[in-house]
């Protein structure tokens, strides 16, 4: 997980600046990695800390955040869009399970597609560069809960 100063540098490699608020909704994101916020989310947690902020000024900074390849949109299952931080070390994204009773989102850091990516590339001549898993079912707490 990056830190500061290692933000500051990614702006600063970039030209911009990073700003208090660009920093808040940064802090908003990177301290909440598995919660997958929605905009609005995060507007209302950085809005908590600084009453001022706009909006329109999440959303430019998502935007720009994204575009810097410090945090990703995703899509799950609703009508949001939702945000994570982008983990460096990351060769793939990595996939989401996804509770249809509560909600929950769990994330599932191995990557259990090589064998598929292999198999696509030597049949088609189709090179994987990356992949997005969603995977719906019942999580353990509901399970037990409706038995």
């Amino acid at each position: 997980m990056k830190n500061i100063e290692d933000y500051k540098n990614e702006f600063k490699k970039k030209g911009l600046k990073l700003t208090g608020q660009r920093l808040k909704v940064l802090k908003v994101i990177q301290e909440r990695p598995r919660e997958h916020l929605s905009a609005e989310e995060i507007y209302s947690l950085v809005k908590e800390d600084d009453p001022g902020i706009g909006i329109a000024t999440v959303y430019r900074t998502l935007s720009l955040l994204e575009n810097m390849q410090l945090v990703k949109k995703i899509h799950l299952y609703d009508d949001y869009m939702r945000y994570e931080a982008v983990e460096p070390d990351e060769e793939h994204e990595h996939h989401h399970l996804i509770c249809n009773y509560c909600g929950t989102i769990k994330d599932i850091h191995e990557d259990l597609l090589e064998d598929l990516e292999k198999n696509v590339e030597q049949k088609t001549g189709f090179q994987v560069h990356n992949h997005r898993v969603l995977l719906f079912g019942t999580c353990k707490s509901c399970a037990l809960e409706n038995k």
